[in-house]
This record gives structure tokens, sequence and C-alpha cells, in this order.
């Protein structure tokens, strides 16, 4: 007997946890791989009770890339041959389908890769009682690992895939039962009146956002003139966290053209990241509109990374709220948020640096019960601080200007190895004074940098100077790439340490890796 492993032409690559969920290149999704990592989840949530022997019912969902049908496809027929009820909702936003999956208590597979490039994907699975978290990770994998042992040993000639791992008959996806859309909708729709946004003007960047229809709806619902603008049938990879010199002319156009606008606004590819742009065309990072949203719930406690600025602290202090800084990602934020639940926090909240928003508790929301939702979620930031605008009777510019000014960038580079990056964390870990004046070394004065004051290696390397610059390098969870983060006292200056540290072929980052590699031998 000829096995399936032995019959597969490529040599498969396993699919590993980024950040938050499985990301790959699509060629390496192959629908085996899919296949094997979904039925290892749907082990490890029976193993857990969240499902039930003989027809528990599992919620899947999609994002608009070309490749997630397919991965779409492979995934529901796991849930098939697992002997779960697949539920599909359709291609929905992130937050969408994981709150119907809590309301529901049941499991949920959303097929996306968020904001990474097109020819990479994703899925990102759900407990009934939310996302899956980092401890949740060795215990997938091993589920995974034995789902493999023997799914590789079935007779290739009865086994559903050929030889390059793709099904031989993927099953047809039924239409989409709407119900998660509605409840979403609902979910805001019935919180907020319905004249919140009335005589406003909002210009939505539709792009290839997932909720680039169904969000608009819900906005026009609550009394908004929304404008749609720039659809595209080819996907966008547009991110929050590395919004590009065309992103900010593109958005500064778009200012220029709609100059009654009250915002501009728009999501990532899966609509949990949020993208809020001032009737100028300024975009506002995720990390100071998380500031703002916590103001406006008179939140008593928040989580978020390490790399935001340190003006959401002073912010948040003054506000009396309590903070703790967390590793980069919502798996991280969402335990802060249930320790502090637990220690007896009342109205508890997180955020990423990328904006998308985590209720950790349920909250009273103009006389109203919003329940909790600890996922990210795009829209809900973007309406607090319209709504916060709207209500201190300023333009969203004006609003954030009330922040203590300090000002930030990201940006990332590209075909940067993980494993160096890893080795160069190594390298500059230990806070001393020689580790110090190495640093300073590639963050020169000459480059504008003060003298190195804090080293913190929570996630990632942070650096802060005494002249008030942060310059904070991370690599990226799921692909060859390095990121930077960067903090100063103007704009200018925080675009100007980012370019440095990406600069090609001999920014800050390419002389690291090129003396690291001397020092190796």
């Amino acid at each position: 007997m000829t096995t399936l492993r032995d019959s597969l032409t490529y040599e498969p690559s396993e699919l590993k946890f980024g950040t938050s969920g499985l990301r790959a290149l699509v060629t390496d999704m192959t629908d085996l791989e899919c296949y094997i990592n979904t039925l290892g989840f749907l082990a490890f949530a029976a193993e857990l009770g969240h499902l039930q022997a003989g027809g528990g019912v599992v919620y899947v969902a999609g994002d608009l890339r070309h490749s997630t049908p397919r991965i779409l496809r492979a995934v529901y027929k796991a849930v098939v041959d697992a002997g779960y009820e697949p539920v599909y909702c359709g291609l929905v936003p992130t937050p969408t389908i994981a709150y119907y999956a809590l309301v529901k208590h049941a499991p949920c597979v959303m097929v996306t890769g968020s904001h990474i490039p097109e020819d990479r994907n994703g899925i990102k699975f759900h407990k009934a009682d939310g996302e899956v978290l980092k401890e949740d990770e060795a215990a997938i994998k091993e589920a995974v690992a034995a789902v493999r042992a023997n799914t590789y040993k079935l007779d290739a000639a009865a086994a559903p895939f050929d030889e390059n791992g793709m099904l031989l008959e993927p099953p047809t996806l039924p239409e989409a039962d709407p119900e998660a859309g509605a409840l979403y909708r609902e979910r805001y729709t019935a919180v907020f009146a319905p004249d919140t946004f009335a005589g406003k003007k909002i210009v939505f960047y539709q792009h290839s956002a997932v909720g680039r229809d169904s969000l608009i709806e819900i906005l026009e619902a609550l009394g908004a003139e929304v404008v749609p603008v720039g659809r595209s049938e080819k996907f966008i990879p547009i991110d929050t966290e590395n919004v590009t010199p065309a992103d900010q002319k593109y958005f500064r156009q778009l200012a220029a053209e709609h100059p009654d606008a009250f915002a501009i606004v728009s999501t990532d590819g899966d609509s949990d990241r949020p993208f809020l742009i001032d009737h100028e065309g300024t975009f506002n990072r995720g990390d100071v509109l998380g500031a703002v949203v916590a103001d406006w719930l008179k939140a008593d406690f928040a989580a978020y990374p390490v790399s935001s600025s340190d003006a959401t602290d002073e912010y948040l202090q003054t506000k009396g709220v309590a903070v703790q800084h967390t590793k980069i990602g919502s798996p991280y934020i969402i335990s802060a948020m249930q320790a502090a639940q637990q220690s007896g926090k009342q109205r508890i909240v997180g955020w990423e640096v990328n904006g998308g928003f985590m209720l950790g508790c349920d909250f009273e929301l103009q006389g109203k019960k919003l329940t909790a939702l600890p996922t990210r979620d795009a829209l809900f930031p973007i309406m607090c601080a319209m709504a916060a605008a709207i209500e201190g009777n300023q333009s969203v510019k004006e609003l954030f200007l009330t922040l203590p000014q300090r000002f930030s960038q990201a940006g990332l580079i590209n075909n940067f190895p993980t494993e160096v990056s890893l080795q160069i964390l190594e390298h500059f870990s230990k806070d001393n004074e020689e580790t110090r004046r190495h640093i300073e070394q590639y963050f020169s004065p000459e480059r504008g940098f003060g003298r190195v004051k804090e080293i913190v290696t929570l996630d990632g390397l942070r650096i802060t100077f005494d002249n008030g610059d942060i310059a904070h390098m991370r690599p990226s969870g799921n692909a060859p790439q390095l990121r930077c983060y960067s903090v100063a006292d103007s704009q200018e200056r925080a675009d100007e340490i980012v370019a440095l540290a990406l600069a090609e072929p001999d920014g800050i980052f390419r002389t690291i890796e090129a003396d690291l590699k001397t020092l190796q031998g």
C-alpha cells in the first residue's frame, strides 16, 4: 500500500502560529495542510468540552483574498469529517464571526491573512469562549501532530487528496447564513442612538476590506452620510502598522476631495484593524486611538503592547486608568484583561498598536448593555472616537490634540530572516553600559539620537534615548520581516527614525545584520 504521505510530490511545510493564528504562503497552505490543522483544532476543542461528540456546531467564515474560498472548502470538509456541523457565515469581518460564535458558545474558524500580502493567508481559530491564547498553542500543536500522523498513513488510493495535497472533490460551500452579520449589526445599532452621526459625512475607503459593505450599513443606520471610495476587486494589503507614504498621500487626497468630511475611515483586510483619519488626511495610530476610546468608556484598566507611544501612558495616567504593558498580540492582551477581571477591575479594555480594540467585560453604554468582545474590532473604536469628538463639539483632529503631543511611526523591512532578527535581539538583550555603548554606534549622535536611557526586552528591543526618542525593533511573528516602531517629539523625527532603521541597503538594521555576521565569523 502506498501511503498518502509517500504519494505526495512535494515536501509539506507545516503551518506555524504567528502572533495570532496560523499564517503562511498560500503555496504552503495546501488543502491537506489546512484540513489537518483544522482537525487538530477541533480535537483540541472537543477535549476542552467545547464540542460534543456526535454533532456540535462550528462556525466558518473568511475574507476577500483570492485563496480564501479554496481554503474555506478544506476547513469545511474537516468539520464535516470530524463529525460536526459546519455553519458557513460567508465573507465577513473577523469580529463578526468571533462575536457570533461567542454568543452561540461554539468554536469558529476564520480564514484570513489579515493585512499581509495576498501571496499569504492564514487561519484563526476561536474556542467557544474566545480566542486561542498562547497557552493553548502547545496542546493544539500536539493534537495536530496526532492528526497528521494518522492522515499521512491513509491509503493514497482511498484518500480524498491528490499528490499535490489538494482535495479531489472539494465540497461546495452553501449559501452564507446571514445571522452572524445581522447580530453584529444589532450589537451596535441597539446601543448607539440612530442619530449618533446625524449630519456627519464619513468617507469610507473600501479597497478590499471584507467589511467594506456591512460596516457602511451600520454607520448609515446610525445617521451618517457615508461616501464609499476606492473599492478594489484586487486584494490590497493595507496595514495600520505600516502606513506608507503612498497611503498618506491618498488620505490627504481624499481629504482634499471631500473638504466637508467629518472623518475618513477604513479597515484592514479582515476588518479588525481600524483606520481613523481626520478631515485634513492625518491618520491616527491605534495606540492613541485606544487611549481616546478608553477615556470615553471611563475604563478603569487598560492593557496594550509595550510598543505603544508613551503619550498613551501619560494620557491614561492623568485619567486614573490603571495600565499594563504586554507583549505584542491579542492573546497577551486578553490574558492581561482576564487577570484584571480576577483582581476586581470593573471596566476593562485592551487594544493593539494596530488599533484593534477589545472589551474585557460587559459595559453599560448610553444606558444599554454592550457585552464583552475580547477580540480585535475595528468598527467599535472608530465609532467611539467619532462619538467622543461630537460630544465634545470637536473635530476628530481637535480630539486627538487633547493627548500629549508625542508622535509615532512604524514600518518594516522585508527579506530579513527571523533567525537573524533573533540573534540581534539576543546580542543587545543585556541592559548594561557595554550594550548601551554598542547600540549608540548604530543609533548614533550623527543620526540625531541621544544617549541610551533604557532598554526594555519585553517584546523585541525597545530603546529609549535621553533626548526623548524611542526606537523599537521587533521581528514579525509570521514573516521574514523586522519591524521598527518609533516615538519622538515631532512627526518628522518619528518618520526619520523609521527611515534610518529601514533604509536599504545600508540603514541601521542592515548595518547591524552585516556586522553581526562579521562578529560570528
